[in-house]
């Protein structure tokens, strides 16, 4: 499965809207298409995906909600946001959230 399969039952859980979704959405496809790997794990890559639209959207949620809403660990979405940031080439205030 793609990483963005997992994006909207993530969002979901975390009471998303619809744009955020499909900002989510967007991010977990191109971050595949420059070959940031969710590693073992494609829902890693989706929650990463998922904070970053959030934070992008201004539907702040913190690491702990969508790693649990994504069955993932905190660290497995701080280190995939980071290379999914980096390989988007977003500014470092964004990588602050």
């Amino acid at each position: 499965p793609s990483p963005a399969d997992f994006v909207p039952r993530i969002c979901e859980r975390l009471g998303l809207s619809h744009a955020t979704v499909k900002r989510a959405v967007q991010i977990a496809e191109k971050a595949r298409e420059l070959g940031v790997s969710g590693g073992r794990d494609p829902a890693g890559l989706a929650a990463a995906a998922v904070y970053l639209a959030a934070q992008l959207s201004g539907e702040h949620r913190v690491q702990k909600l969508v790693a649990k809403a994504a069955g993932v660990t905190e660290v497995t979405v701080r280190n995939n946001y980071k290379r999914v940031a980096e390989a988007l080439g977003l500014s470092p205030p964004v990588l602050r959230h």
